[in-house]
């Protein structure tokens, strides 16, 4: 087998990135206001907006941690300024603190203690200046795709989903498999009906319990509401792409899990322990379990779809995959590549899935994706609290 390489930025701890940001952590929707203006004033910063980090207790708190544990975890960034109020429950040090166990550069500001907003934005931007210069020196290095965490989402979706694009993601995820990486499949609301067909390829008994888990688990979310989940999923856009029913849009998003044995079931925003594929208990929001995936590690999203997304992230390069070519001429500012040729009879699912990898490998070297490009920096937690 032709070994497939990338040029990749490593990590103190060994893990390679495939982008050199330094992140701009909020850690409190008080504090998101000041991180945006330092990523305005400092080039080569990202951040992001929330509405999170204070009143949240348990589970709910500590998923969130996670979640920004896992963004400035994450091998695409090189550096991170921990922004906090200084009062709120997520506090700031205690981030970072976590953030200094990867040997990355990483440093706490803080809006109270530092004189407030203005005070604030100014030494944030003076440290993130620093950083980005440092990282700027930084060489690239060979890296073997055994190296990396793919994400794979489908959103939008339409008929041509389970035909076309998702069969040509599953292409892609069994491709990376077999170099030695890691596949996320997601969006566990849009696997109930396919649960079966994953429980058969588990590793043990243990991962096929647990896959019926998580299928009960949000099922039974949506009961205690009072609701059917189905009146919301599939969206009011996918019926109108031609979904029937959950269970037929379900049977389509799986195929993206390709056909190799899947390997645990994790919880959202945890790193996978094992490569291969891994399903990550995420929602169907997009931008939920985008997040969630990105936070568990994933350098780069594969996102198919069939009514068209703007859809990004602000550290994770998201290659765009349109399932049929009509959306991919209307929407061709947005979305990366066509597997519409699939329906119309001029490519083979096979064919499609070596473009996409292909592309994977121009991406991991430097090459910008259309949603990078548009600076679509899209972010959001799932929160499975109240905010007390």
């Amino acid at each position: 087998m032709n070994r497939k390489k990338f040029w990749g930025y490593r990590r103190p701890n060994g893990q390679v990135g495939v982008r050199n940001h330094v992140l701009i952590l909020p850690t409190i929707t008080c504090a998101t206001q000041a991180a945006k203006q330092i990523t305005e004033l400092v080039q080569g910063t990202v951040s992001f907006i929330h509405q999170h980090g204070c009143a949240q207790v348990g589970v709910d708190y500590d998923q969130t941690f996670r979640t920004y544990v896992g963004m400035g975890a994450n091998p695409n960034v090189y550096g991170v300024v921990v922004l906090g109020l200084g009062c709120e429950t997520h506090q700031a040090r205690s981030v970072a603190g976590e953030l200094a166990k990867t040997g990355k550069p990483v440093e706490v500001v803080s809006i109270q203690d530092h004189s407030g907003t203005l005070g604030a934005i100014a030494e944030g931007s003076r440290i993130a200046a620093k950083m980005v210069q440092a990282a700027s020196a930084q060489m690239k290095e060979l890296c073997d795709f055994s190296e990396l965490i793919i994400g794979t989402e489908c959103g939008g979706s339409d008929a041509c989903s389970g035909l076309s694009a998702n069969p040509a993601v599953g292409i892609v995820s069994d491709m990376l498999v077999d170099h030695g990486g890691t596949a996320i499949l997601a969006e566990t609301t849009e696997l109930i009906g396919a649960e079966h067909l994953l429980a058969e390829r588990a590793v043990d008994d243990r991962t096929a319990k647990r896959v019926y888990e998580v299928i009960g688990a949000m099922e039974n979310r949506a009961i205690k509401m009072g609701v059917d989940i189905r009146t919301g999923n599939p969206s009011p856009g996918n019926i109108k792409g031609g979904l029937s029913s959950l269970e037929e849009k379900s049977l389509g998003a799986s195929n993206k899990s390709g056909s190799r044995p899947l390997q645990e079931v994790i919880d959202y925003a945890q790193i996978p322990s094992k490569k291969g594929l891994v399903w990550m208990d995420t929602p169907g929001h997009d931008i939920e379990q985008l997040t969630g995936m990105v936070a568990g590690g994933a350098q780069i999203v594969l996102f198919t779809t069939g009514r068209g997304t703007p859809t990004g992230s602000p550290i994770a390069p998201v290659i765009k995959i349109a399932t049929n070519t009509g959306i991919f001429e209307r929407m061709e500012d947005n979305i990366d590549l066509n597997a519409g040729t699939i329906i119309e009879g001029k490519e083979s699912i096979e064919s499609v899935g070596q473009h996409i990898f292909d592309e994977i490998e121009l991406v991991a070297s430097g090459k910008l994706t259309k949603a990078e490009i548009l600076k679509q920096h899209d972010f959001g937690i799932w929160r499975i609290g109240p905010t007390f």
